[in-house]
């Protein structure tokens, strides 16, 4: 399958403070496609869709389309808001602050561009340089990791992971319903039903702290787990 035009899906709550330096970097990272950049605000409570569109004036050679839902949802709202306006033959989604770098692109898309993978992730505990944070956080994402392991059978180290890049028409036919951060065991959950070949690689990660404006907390990890189980059995 030849692909032309790369998706960078991106689902922003509240990130007028990072967002242009975003778009900044992903419009900067060299690849062999085209970019379509889709930006689908959360309902964001600060002037993010400002942000978005003053970069899109000064911008006006880059394809950015903006989708803003009207309530805060949840990413994962956000995240099917972005992929039911995607045009690309692969889409990636990538977080609105600067913990992911598009500099890791070209790594995630290789295994999708030679054939090998329908689906590739990302991976914070493969060796990419990585900021030391929250011991917790990371035992959650192995925990949450193992169990979903155990119930796809697959041997991923990083499920929690953001990045996550597909063909579109796979990632169409996951049918995604979740609204919030059950986005992620319900992408992986329905990749394993499908019998999607996934590919994991390493990427780099400058994680934020409370403090900067990092989102995801613990009722989100006890969520995980219900999703984890609602989409491996269920729709």
């Amino acid at each position: 399958m030849t692909a032309r035009t790369l998706s960078v899906l991106i689902p922003v709550f509240n990130e007028e403070a990072t967002i242009a330096e975003v778009l900044r970097r992903v419009a900067e990272v060299e690849i062999p496609l085209a970019k379509e950049v889709i930006v689908a605000d959360d309902g964001s409570q600060d002037d993010t869709v400002g942000a978005i569109e003053a970069y899109r004036e000064a911008h006006p050679e880059q394809n950015i389309v903006l989708e803003v839902l009207p309530t805060n949802r949840g990413k994962g709202a956000a995240v099917r808001a972005a992929l039911a306006l995607a045009t690309g033959d692969i889409v990636l989604i990538q977080d609105g602050d600067l913990e992911y770098h598009p500099r890791d692109f070209p790594t995630l898309l290789e295994p999708l561009l030679d054939g090998r993978a329908d689906a590739v992730f990302g991976s914070r505990f493969l060796g990419g340089p990585h900021r030391v944070l929250y011991f917790w956080h990371m035992v959650a994402n192995k925990s949450l990791t193992l169990m979903s392991n155990m119930l796809t059978n697959f041997n991923l180290t990083d499920m929690e992971v953001c990045y996550k890049a597909m063909w579109r028409h796979v990632a169409n036919s996951l049918d995604l319903q979740s609204e919030r951060f059950g986005i992620e065991p319900e992408i992986t959950a329905k990749l394993a039903r499908g019998g999607w070949r996934l590919y994991e690689v390493p990427v780099s990660y400058a994680g934020r702290s409370y403090e900067e404006g990092k989102k995801i907390t613990w009722q989100d990890g006890v969520a995980a787990l219900y999703h984890i189980v609602r989409y491996r059995f269920g729709s």
